[in-house]
């Protein structure tokens, strides 16, 4: 490759980031999902296309759709919260190996008796198409106000069942008559069990590293969890475990471990998971020969059907049978089983390995995504509101507090910025109404463009973008007690909300000395500021 040639590929590859961009915008608004539009702009560039580009390089495309899986499933860990899969893990657990497995056999022999595929197509079928797409339920789930419970199960779901699926792909792929079930199922246990340990491991240490090491540039902070993240699926993949629960596990730790810059970290790991998306998508898009796949359409519905109507309600039903589950969960749940990217990069396997037919798999697995895809997103609003499952109370619709820390270690302390959300109960709270603990005091407040020195009687209003100094023994205190008002109001930890009756050392019996100024008690008689206006 030239220079020439670079600078083109370049001018090529932003300008598809550009479309692809574009494309999240018209798909937010028409409620088609936008990884379509990104496998359409791939097909337009293929040689089927406008472009003419003629790709047909599947083993490239299965190690750049790793990479990308990666990046996603990294980004996604993130962004869940523990408090919300933690309840969901043994339902999600079931569904990522017992769901799996009932979803492949049913699946496999529809293929084989109604579609009239070989055993060996059949199952890889089944295999390839049994695993939700982590990107697909990342981004949709985020736009449904479905119950915690629902979410953590799906999104607990879409990071664990990667790693079972890619094992049984990669052994219906292998040459040679298949192992004994019982051997299979041992390979992934124990890959599963590695790869838990390992991403358990890499992200508990990179936590504490993390948030007890001061780096002398804050973006170095989103690339350094990102790459304790993909260290994690490194080492999992050479030790023979799962690296895909691995980075998800690591990433999940690292997301719920409150390290400095958090907000900025998850806005870079969403930034290289869109980057992620749209150039798996534009690739396997090229990778595709449509005028190919006529005679594959029928066989890909008659498939689809099976998976959607019966291989995925039965596994859901069947792995849920040991909890107490009203049937209309268990019937959103069966059709959010959202299909994606993953399943078509599962499909270059076969195509890799030279597995008899493996183009038809692809073939049929292409459309079978598409299809359903279309179908199955846009409707999964409807079906929410139809079986009346929503988000309810105000816990769904207060919006979270987003805490930005930065360490200060020479001084031992923690600078805490926070912005006051269109929903945060926080609006209206006087700054000695918050009863920060000792040791912690909001110095500086930003509204409207403008910056002041709060006084004790400064009333906070939605907006306000708040600098809050907190020594490092009050760091966690100071961000619970601001998470508390901001989802409880002024009398947080008083009635119950956001945790016990403070305690004197958090700031909530009597006045209370913080760097300066003077917090009272709710009720107290309000002090006047002798001097200025008091920013109301």
């Amino acid at each position: 490759m030239t220079v020439d040639h670079l600078n083109e590929l370049l001018l090529i590859c932003s300008v598809v980031l550009l479309i692809a961009v574009a494309a999240v915008r018209l798909s937010s608004r028409s409620g088609l999902p936008s990884l379509l539009i990104y496998l359409g702009i791939g097909i337009a560039i293929g040689q089927d296309g406008l472009g003419g580009v003629v790709f047909d390089n599947a083993e490239l495309t299965q190690l750049l759709g790793y990479a990308a899986l990666v990046v996603i499933l990294a980004e996604g860990g993130l962004g869940t919260k523990w408090k919300e899969i933690k309840p969901a893990l043994p339902r999600a657990a079931l569904l990522s190996t017992l769901g799996v497995a009932v979803s492949v056999g049913v699946t496999a022999a529809g293929a084989h008796y109604l579609a009239g595929l070989e055993w060996r197509q059949a199952l890889l079928i089944g295999a390839v198409v049994s695993s939700t797409d982590a990107a697909a339920v990342f981004s949709v789930l985020r736009s449904v106000p479905l119950p915690a419970r629902l979410t953590g199960i799906l999104e607990a779901e879409s990071g664990f069942n990667d790693a079972p699926v890619v094992i049984l792909v990669v052994a219906f792929s292998a040459a040679g008559p298949f192992e004994h079930w019982y051997v299979l199922l041992w390979h992934i246990a124990l890959e599963l069990a590695i790869g838990a340990a390992i991403g358990i491991a890499i992200g508990w240490v990179g936590a504490y590293c993390m948030r007890h090491v001061a780096l002398p540039a804050s973006g170095l902070y989103p690339i350094a969890v990102m790459a304790i993240a993909v260290s994690a699926y490194a080492a999992g993949a050479l030790a023979h475990g799962s690296g895909f629960l691995a980075v998800y596990l690591a990433a999940v730790i690292l997301g719920n471990a409150k390290l400095p810059h958090a907000p900025a970290t998850r806005g870079f790991a969403e930034g290289l998971g869109w980057i992620g998306q749209i150039g798996m998508f534009v690739l396997l898009g090229l990778l595709v020969t449509p005028h190919k796949m006529l005679d594959d359409i029928a066989p890909a519905l008659v498939i689809g059907l099976i998976l959607t109507i019966v291989a995925r309600p039965t596994s859901v039903f069947a792995s849920l049978l040991p909890f107490r589950m009203p049937w209309r969960e268990k019937a959103l749940l069966s059709w959010a089983g959202l299909r994606g990217a993953v399943p078509i990069v599962l499909a270059t396997i076969p195509m890799v390995s030279d597995v008899p037919d493996s183009e038809r798999v692809f073939n049929i697995v292409f459309v079978l995504v598409v299809v359903f895809t279309l179908i199955q997103g846009p409707t999964l609003p409807w079906l929410a509101r139809r079986l009346r499952i929503g988000a309810s109370g105000t816990a769904g619709e207060t919006a979270d507090l987003g805490i930005e820390s930065a360490p200060l270690e020479r001084l031992r302390g923690h600078l805490l910025s926070t912005s006051i959300g269109p929903t945060s109960r926080m609006h209206g709270v006087e700054v000695g109404e918050l009863r920060m603990p000792a040791g912690a005091a909001v110095t500086l407040v930003v509204r409207d463009g403008t910056s002041f020195v709060p006084a004790p009687t400064t009333v906070l209003r939605h907006g306000d973008e708040l600098l809050v100094v907190a020594t490092d023994p009050v760091r966690d205190a100071a961000e619970n007690r601001l998470q508390a008002v901001s989802q409880g109001g002024k009398l947080a930890g008083w009635l119950g909300t956001g945790g016990g009756r403070p305690s004197p050392s958090a700031g909530g019996q009597g006045p209370k000395r913080h760097g300066g100024t003077v917090a009272r008690r709710p009720g107290a008689p309000r002090d006047r500021h002798p001097k200025g206006h008091d920013h109301r």
